[in-house]
């Protein structure tokens, strides 16, 4: 008995079977659960938090739904994992990264339970994939050249990721406004400099793009209300030191009237502080701190607009987008680079006050207001926005474009299934499997939708026999329709993200056999 007591009392270890039984039910329990959200008709989920204030989330995105989950098995975890770095990558394909990778792994639990090793199902996967890969590598289609075709895909690709959100109503807006934004980033993939700002009241309709950057601020009393030809100082800097703090401060005074002198002298150190702002020559200062209202009157007689406690994103990103540098220091102005723009003034958003900054140095930026009838809908209007914003800017750089609808899926189906027929020995069996894992994309596309899967998949895929199909999944008419002709495209980036991303996962879940779990620790241990 001794013998066999390797572990500490309350650690369990799963071998062989076991273990790989739990892995692969953990891994398709997770798939399920994500798999209603995919397609233009799929549901969404409500997450409701047990902490404090009972937050609720509703959303469609799958990295959201699965960072949201607490999750005890391993192999689970897995999945998750590859969720979010396809969300961190790429952007979309969240749920269909898991969904795939689900379906890859029930596969292999057939086959593993028809007694072939897991290291076979696994060089077949890898054939597969590679092979799939090759496949959309051929059907691509590059528009960069042709500058009004290139913005025609983007739009397809922005009101393909878009029609699976809550935005699908207002598809044409909203991809129209992402791809504006996209275009003015020229290539960079930095979506700082697009700033999405989220604003209670009206529709999803009222949302607009407004070049130049907006600040989430009211302009302080007596100001100028615009200013042209800006030159601004954005800076971090406590601007709150004119009176005597009482409580920090132990100063032993012998009559009121030191208190006042130490005042005076406190007066004095602010206002030359104001001074040497003032002196950089601008008539705009931005801080990230309080601003008192002694300094601020000053600012105000220079003419200078003073704008306080503008929030660290928004500074970070209005020093970016105007081009200047955040100073803490003001002895030397000639080393500290100023911000400029045209025009600065205050607009109305709803009821709220906001301060614009037009004509700014970085052409690139942008500010995206979303409008829309409570904070839940925002939120998850922003994370879609964000969903297309990440894939068009992925696409600017890489710019080859799939078809969308289940199209994809097929045509790697397709080559998979004649790989498979090609390939002797018992790794063709994993090879089928991993095409029949790519149909059940489509499959669940149509299953959300209320279709009829068996029939439509089977259509498509008699289809996709013809040579150059653009046969794909019409969710709308519920019928197998031409891709092309309905304008539904997705990202080549995406595609093969999901497409890696899915085969290692599985395949890392795949050559699990044992897992052992840790005894949790004892408090009175540490005594």
């Amino acid at each position: 008995m001794a013998v066999e007591k390797l572990f500490k009392d309350e650690a369990t270890e799963e071998k062989g079977e076991r273990a790989r039984m739990a892995s692969f039910i953990g891994a398709m329990a997770i798939a399920d659960l994500v798999k209603t959200t995919l397609g233009p008709k799929g549901m969404d989920k409500i997450l409701q938090s047990t902490g404090r204030g009972h937050s609720v989330t509703v959303t469609n995105d799958g990295a959201t739904i699965l960072k949201s989950l607490h999750i005890d098995n391993p192999a689970a975890k897995v999945l998750v994992d590859i969720s979010k770095v396809q969300d961190d990558e790429v952007g979309d394909g969240t749920t269909s990264v898991v969904v795939l990778a689900g379906e890859l792994l029930r596969e292999a639990e057939k086959l593993v339970n028809a007694k072939i090793h897991p290291m076979t199902i696994i060089s077949g996967y890898r054939m597969a994939a590679e092979c799939a890969r090759n496949a959309l590598l051929e059907k691509v289609v590059d528009n960069k050249l042709d500058a009004e075709k290139f913005k025609s895909d983007l739009m397809k690709i922005a009101m393909t990721t878009l029609s699976s959100k809550i935005l699908s109503q207002d598809k044409e807006h909203f991809a129209g406004l992402a791809v504006d934004a996209v275009m003015r980033l020229k290539g960079s993939t930095n979506l700082e400099s697009i700033q999405i700002i989220k604003k209670p009241g009206g529709s999803l309709k009222d949302s607009f793009l407004d070049e130049g950057f907006i600040l989430d601020k009211k302009i302080g009393v007596g100001q100028p209300k615009r200013i042209e030809n800006a030159k601004i100082l954005v800076a971090n800097t406590a601007m709150d030191t004119d009176k005597v703090k009482i409580y920090g401060a132990r100063v032993r005074v012998d009559s009121m009237a030191k208190v006042a002198e130490i005042e005076v002298a406190e007066k004095e150190k602010m206002r030359e502080k104001v001074q040497k702002i003032i002196n950089h020559g601008i008539n705009c200062f931005v801080n990230r701190q309080l601003i008192y209202n002694f300094p601020e009157e000053l600012f105000a007689d220079a003419g200078v607009l003073a704008i306080e406690h503008a929030d660290f994103d928004g500074i970070e990103r209005l020093a970016l987008v105007t081009g200047g540098e955040i100073a803490s220091t003001f002895d030397n102005p000639e080393s500290v680079k100023l911000g400029h723009c045209k025009l600065i003034e205050e607009i109305m958003i709803g009821e709220d006050k906001l301060i614009h900054f037009s004509g700014v140095e970085l052409g690139q930026a942008c500010t995206i207001v979303l409008r829309g009838a409570s904070p839940h809908m925002l939120d998850e209007a922003e994370r879609s926005l964000h969903d297309a914003l990440c894939v068009l800017s992925q696409t600017v750089n890489d710019s080859r474009v799939l078809l969308g609808g289940g199209w994809p899926e097929m045509v790697m189906a397709k080559a998979v299934d004649e790989l498979a027929r090609k390939t002797p020995g018992k790794r063709s069996h994993a090879i089928e499997a991993f095409s029949r894992s790519l149909v059940a994309i489509p499959t669940i596309i149509a299953d959300n939708a209320g279709l009829d899967s068996a029939e439509l998949v089977a259509q498509l895929r008699a289809e996709h026999h013809k040579e150059g199909s653009n046969a794909g999944i019409d969710v709308i008419s519920g019928s197998v329709g031409d891709m092309a002709e309905l304008g539904i495209s997705e990202a080549f980036k995406v595609k093969q993200g999901v497409l890696l991303s899915a085969t290692e996962a599985a395949e890392m879940i795949l050559r699990v056999d044992e897992i052992i779990t840790c005894a949790p620790r004892r408090r009175e241990d540490r005594m």
